[in-house]
């Protein structure tokens, strides 16, 4: 017989106070439950209920596995609902934190489509630039920039972002192109306060030496698409992330400014919690974004 059926009959009968109401509540015959704690009471080697005509109670023994029984029935139960809802249609709200840049330009537009392919979801975005606590705050998943110091959590790398000096043709007209890294001195330098380390460009030469340069262009913001209509607009020279500039640099409103430099590339990741098992509605927002090539 079945160690968990065998169990399952101990415990109904403890929990309904008798034979005949837990054969009633299991759906079978009182003699199958007899049989069930009778085989359950032969395995251990002890007896585990004190039957009289008129009751049923559990010994000292009994009372004391029912005890335990009670908690692995329970454990089962959950066990079982987790796969139904592992196996269920993606459904609920989903929670989801990105940076203000990233999550507007390259998150934000694709929810239409996400949402169209599960009806059953509702997705709130946030944008910001804090790293959120994920299960403190109630997130289900987090978009991250570069990598992650958060060995708790699982990741999976969504892209990389590539990041590049950018002007207008006509602020470098004005002010003259660089033509080496310590040229960058003498220029307007645009802030985004987004940036770990404000004020300060961390610049790779092409011979690998790193340079360090403070942003004197005397505009500040925290916003991405606010600074590449600065830099479109002459104020200055930015340090901006492929998919702000992409489309100006194509249709000649910026250009490359020290396009020798090295390649600066971040990684992005999705970052959700820790566990051995995804609900589906964050599982299905993970495989729709890892499917996107952006």
């Amino acid at each position: 017989m079945s160690r968990l059926i065998e169990m399952e009959a101990f415990a109904t009968v403890i929990e309904e106070g008798g034979f005949t109401d837990a054969a009633r509540k299991m759906g079978i015959s009182k003699s199958s439950v007899s049989k069930h704690v009778t085989s359950l009471e032969s395995r251990l080697g002890a007896r585990l209920l004190s039957r009289t005509t008129r009751s049923v109670n559990p010994t000292e023994i009994g009372l004391a596995y029912y005890d335990r029984t009670a908690r692995i029935l329970n454990d089962a139960g959950e066990a079982d609902a987790l796969v139904a809802a592992l196996h269920a249609t993606p459904s609920g709200a989903l929670q989801v934190s990105a940076p203000n840049d990233f999550g507007a330009h390259m998150v934000a537009p694709l929810m239409g489509s996400f949402l169209k392919t599960y009806p059953e979801i509702s997705v709130n975005l946030e944008l910001g630039r804090r790293d959120v606590d994920l299960m403190g705050d109630g997130f289900d998943l987090a978009i991250r920039m570069g990598e992650q110091k958060d060995s708790t959590l699982r990741s999976r790398k969504l892209c990389d972002v590539e990041h590049r000096l950018v002007a207008s043709p006509a602020y470098l007209s004005e002010h003259g192109a660089p033509q080496q890294v310590a040229d960058l001195i003498d220029h307007s330098l645009l802030q985004s306060s987004n940036r770990p380390g404000q004020g300060i460009w961390k610049l790779t030469t092409p011979d690998g030496a790193k340079m360090r340069l403070s942003a004197n262009g005397g505009f500040c913001v925290n916003d991405g698409q606010v600074l590449l209509q600065a830099a479109m607009s002459g104020m200055g020279i930015a340090w901006l992330p492929d998919f702000l500039y992409r489309e100006a640099l194509n249709d000649g409103s910026l250009v490359q400014v020290l396009p020798s430099l090295p390649r600066d590339s971040q990684s992005v990741y999705m970052v959700f919690p820790p566990g051995r098992f995804t609900h589906p509605k964050t599982r299905a927002f993970i495989d729709f974004l890892a499917a996107v090539r952006f």
